[in-house]
């Protein structure tokens, strides 16, 4: 990114470049916590490079997430780019006769903490990054139910206890990508639930509907041009048929 277009609109990749620079300014010490999640809660609320460039100014390689305007952001990919190292930006969720939510882009941590009392929660890690290659995910359920949200490629461990109550454990034994991280429910249901599930982003599922449209009308022109090079071979040598 540079100061000559503030007003472009930044990517998700530019917000968690910044996102890196403070973790690693609060594990150096150059932010304390309140500091931190103050600012990345801005990062991730932040529309434009004009709206990060301020963040990280005060930090060391915090200018702005460094962007080429020709070519884009650098696109780091893989799990590889996912699993960031730090802290994670949510550690525990509480809903009691009510719910909670953790989803979108933040960075699940080591171990992440929930209790469910008459209530539900969700925790979704599609779209997140991790904070280490296995995060366990310790679920307290009580006439109530947490909902885990894995994406394709994650290897799924189930080891939570149900008393009147229980742990979904279907999603285990799937063939997981090596490279991803690894998730692990633990806990304890009673007259509740905790549900695991891979599933895919809306995003990905709108990429793979129109991969098949598109793979659709390839076929129906292919066949359309092959229709028409069969006639026009049978105009061109009518011996031959």
């Amino acid at each position: 990114m540079t100061d000559e277009a503030p007003q472009l609109r930044a990517s998700d990749a530019d917000r968690e470049r910044v996102a890196e620079i403070l973790r690693d300014a609060l594990a150096e010490g150059r932010l304390d916590m309140e500091e931190f999640e103050e600012r990345l809660e801005a990062t991730y609320k932040a529309r434009t490079y004009g709206d990060l460039t301020p963040i990280t100014r005060d930090l060391p390689a915090g200018a702005a997430p460094v962007v080429s305007l020709d070519k884009g952001p650098v696109d780091r990919g893989g799990w590889g780019g996912r699993i960031v190292g730090g802290e994670g930006s949510s550690t525990w969720a509480v809903a009691v006769m009510s719910g909670f939510q953790r989803k979108g882009r933040w960075t699940a941590p080591r171990r992440f903490n929930c209790v469910a009392f008459w209530g539900g929660g969700e925790i979704d890690l599609r779209e997140a990054n991790f904070a280490y290659h296995e995060i366990e995910i310790n679920c307290v359920a009580v006439m109530g139910g947490v909902n885990v949200i894995v994406p394709p490629g994650v290897e799924v461990v189930v080891r939570g206890i149900g008393v009147m109550g229980g742990f979904d454990h279907r999603e285990e034994g799937t063939v997981p990508d090596p490279a991803a991280p690894r998730v692990v429910v633990t806990g304890f249901a009673f007259w509740g639930g905790v549900q695991v599930e891979h599933k895919v982003t809306r995003a990905e599922r709108r990429r793979l509907k129109e991969d098949r449209r598109r793979d659709r009308r390839q076929d129906r022109l292919d066949r359309r041009t092959s229709r028409h090079e069969l006639r026009t071979s049978q105009r061109e040598n009518p011996d031959d048929h």
